[in-house]
């Protein structure tokens, strides 16, 4: 959130974290399967632990570590990396369920300042499950780890 905002300030542009459902939209980019690729992840496709497998896919490389961005295949938006790498913060609150969210794709708050915080997209040390376009997880706001960072949004004066 600070680098947002001190990306803003020297830009003079809107820089936010995306929503939970603005970076879902983000990594299917108009597909409807469990990976924005297929039905199933290797390690040739995205950074996770390839010690295990998911569906049909084969075990293969563990990295241990990040890997530089755009390494592998972009989606459909031109965007690299939404599948492992890095669990990436959004905006949101962590909620166990979908009931009562934004249907707007807004990020859904609580009055809580201190509540845990959402992730997506699993990481390099995670299994393939968590890598999946609808995986999340939670965390203290100021949780820090070497598999945590973010991308951010660039906020688009433009209206219909």
């Amino acid at each position: 959130v600070e680098f947002c905002k001190r990306l803003s300030a020297h830009t003079g542009r809107d820089y936010r974290l995306p929503s939970e459902a603005e970076w879902e939209y983000a990594c299917r980019a108009g597909t409807t399967t469990r990976f924005h690729f297929g039905e199933t992840i290797t390690p040739e496709l995205a950074n996770y632990n390839g010690a295990f497998t998911y569906g049909a896919g084969p075990e293969g490389e563990y990295r241990g570590r990040t890997i530089d961005v755009g390494r592998f295949p972009a989606n459909a938006f031109g965007l690299h990396d939404m599948h492992g790498n890095v669990w990436e913060w959004c905006q949101d609150h962590w909620h166990e369920n979908y009931e009562g969210a934004p249907t707007d794709g807004s990020a859904w708050l609580s009055d809580d300042d201190n509540a845990s915080r959402l992730l997506r997209g699993g990481s390099w040390g995670n299994y393939p499950d968590f890598c999946r376009s609808a995986g999340r997880n939670g965390y203290a706001r100021d949780y820090r780890d070497s598999g945590v960072g973010f991308r951010v949004v660039c906020v688009s004066s433009w209206t219909l």
